[in-house]
């Protein structure tokens, strides 16, 4: 095994760039298809409601990842660290990042840091043993 993790929520970021600053006329809130439901009511979903829908499924990943031990891990999260603050960054100081989609992208990543840091603490500090003293 090499050492090094992969963010996958990286996937769903590089999807959002390609589309955003190759093909700029694409609306991420432009309607992919409608369903009718049930109750009446059309349900539209839109090329942002996929692509975070996506990400969700993605951050489930990150988070069964996030429960493995070992030196791949700790780099999976610095990446994870790493690709939040280029995300923040990003929605800060770009235009075309300053959309809902790609601030509901940027909340996943961070979700994906503060969970894959709380989820690791956790089981650290469950493999910790203590050994009694011979003090007598």
């Amino acid at each position: 095994m090499f050492a090094l993790g992969f963010p996958l929520l990286l996937i769903p970021f590089a999807i959002y760039n390609m589309i955003a600053f190759l093909t700029p006329g694409v609306s991420w809130t432009a309607p992919v298809t409608t369903v009718q439901m049930m109750s009446g009511q059309d349900w539209v979903l839109t090329w942002g409601d996929i692509l975070l829908a996506f990400a969700i499924f993605l951050l489930w990943v990150e988070l069964i990842k996030s429960t493995r031990a070992g030196r791949r891990s700790i780099m999976d999260h610095v990446l994870s660290m790493v690709l939040f603050i280029v995300m923040l960054v990003e929605f800060l100081l770009v235009q075309r990042a300053a959309t809902s989609t790609f601030f509901l992208l940027m909340a996943i990543a961070l979700v994906d840091v503060l969970a894959g840091f709380i989820v690791g603490m956790r089981s650290a500090t469950r493999q910790i043993e203590v050994e009694p003293s011979d003090r007598a």
